[in-house]
């Protein structure tokens, strides 16, 4: 889509784009082709995911408790985000150029040799292996985004669905999916290193890992079977100086409704790395040991995917998104309050429920902010999408990075409050949105 077309030639020219056949052979039967295509494609994309997500998920919730030498894992983590932070701004015009299946591809790679660098853990190996993963999760993600959003508004279009819930249905099939790599993963970490709570022996990771190589490489066939959907869309001419790629970048932050969703989503990322390096550090291993890790993991997982599934079913625009992020912003509130002014650990049967049930109110929360989130993105800015996704991820992953950078040196307490405080502000700004959008109309319901 050429980047200097306005009005009409832009509207124009999104509809030619998604009204082209999808898979060849079109003729009286292409749309029932193009229809098969959308649904095969939504259900490879999540199953190439869930292969290199459970694998990843499984090992980036125990960096905190497995490379502690020197806080190797939680800063090579840092050092993740903040590389995945800087390379999110390019990652928009690389998809672009690539087209969003050559980038899925190709953004697998990062995630292959941060498993294969847990192998033998050291700085020589983890940092490197951190940075380029920033770099390829920037253009993986931005290319699920554009992918998946294509492919579900494709489908609306050819069987005359609203696109509010097919976005959501799409959407929620995906992140309920993808939420399972924490039950999966999990489970087969807790397998693995069962042997008490000092997480195993070196035998018992080094199988672990070699387990997850296994299916980062699954998941990249799946990756490499999925339909050609937007590939050099006569992109040599999109962003033919740097000036012109700036301005798309940047497109997004000009508009008022990215602004007030900024910080709900810069909280899905504090949230997720909450979990990921305090939630597992400060309140499972103390009770549960390392080996437990998997199994509170393993139910967080579970409660994210049932709620991805229930979320993604139920959205239908702007004000059916409000009440779900509702929903999940006060059930996470509560259980911030609550670690903050009355929990302890406790030994016995109950000190051991607890952790699980936290983990399980926390899955409620992630459900609920990476379903909307990306229903809301692809509805609210569908001409600049691969724009759009890039903005989730620079936010995204700055905010996992400040976590993973302030864990090893700030008190449970102090983290907690932390996260209160933006929860309450973002949350705030979240609702001044369904206030401040235009019409109800500029999104399809």
């Amino acid at each position: 889509m050429d980047s200097t077309a306005t009005g009409p030639e832009l509207a124009a020219s999104h509809d030619e784009e998604e009204a082209a056949p999808l898979v060849s052979g079109a003729g009286d039967g292409r749309r029932g082709a193009g229809t098969a295509s959308q649904t095969r494609d939504l259900h490879l994309l999540s199953l190439a995911f869930f292969f290199v997500f459970l694998a990843y998920h499984a090992a980036q919730n125990l960096q905190s408790t497995v490379n502690t030498d020197g806080n190797l894992g939680s800063i090579s983590l840092g050092l993740l985000y903040t590389s995945f932070t800087a390379f999110s701004v390019v990652g928009s015009p690389v998809v672009r150029a690539m087209g969003s299946r050559r980038a899925l591809v190709l953004g697998t790679s990062g995630y292959l040799l941060f498993i294969a660098a847990n192998l033998a853990p050291s700085w020589y190996t983890m940092v490197p292996a951190s940075l380029y993963l920033g770099f390829t999760a920037s253009i993986i993600w931005v290319g699920q985004g554009t992918y998946l959003t294509s492919a579900a508004l494709s489908h609306a279009r050819d069987n005359n669905l609203p696109d509010g819930p097919t976005l959501g249905s799409f959407n929620g099939e995906f992140w309920g999916v993808f939420a399972s790599t924490q039950v999966i993963g999990n489970l087969i970490s807790l397998a693995l290193l069962r042997n008490g709570k000092d997480g195993g022996s070196v035998t018992g990771k080094n199988l672990l890992f070699v387990v997850f190589l296994g299916c980062m490489i699954i998941g990249i066939v799946l990756m490499c079977l999925l339909s050609k959907r937007d590939e050099k869309r006569d992109n040599a001419s999109t962003h033919s100086s740097f000036g012109s790629m700036l301005k798309y970048i940047v497109a997004p932050l000009k508009d008022r409704r990215m602004i007030l969703l900024i910080p709900l989503i810069a909280y899905s990322g504090l949230q997720q790395a909450f979990v990921w390096a305090v939630f597992t550090k400060s309140i499972v291993t103390p009770v549960l040991g390392i080996s437990g890790v998997g199994g509170a993991m393993a139910i967080y997982g579970a409660s994210d995917v049932v709620c991805s599934l229930v979320a993604g079913r139920f959205t239908s625009g702007l004000h059916s998104a409000t009440f779900i992020v509702s929903v999940g912003a006060i059930v996470q509130a509560v259980v911030l309050f609550w670690l903050l002014l009355f929990y302890s650990p406790m030994e016995g049967l109950l000190g051991a429920a607890i952790p699980l049930f936290i983990g399980a109110l926390w899955g409620v929360g992630d459900g609920v902010l990476n379903t909307q989130l990306s229903a809301l993105l692809g509805l609210l800015f569908e001409d600049v999408k691969e724009a759009a996704f890039a903005q989730l991820k620079v936010w995204q992953s700055g905010a996992i990075a400040v976590i993973f950078f302030l864990s090893p040196s700030i008190t449970l307490q102090a983290m907690l409050i932390l996260m209160a405080t933006s929860l309450v502000i973002s949350f705030g700004l979240f609702l001044l949105l369904t206030l401040v959008v235009e019409k109800p109309s500029s999104i399809r319901a």
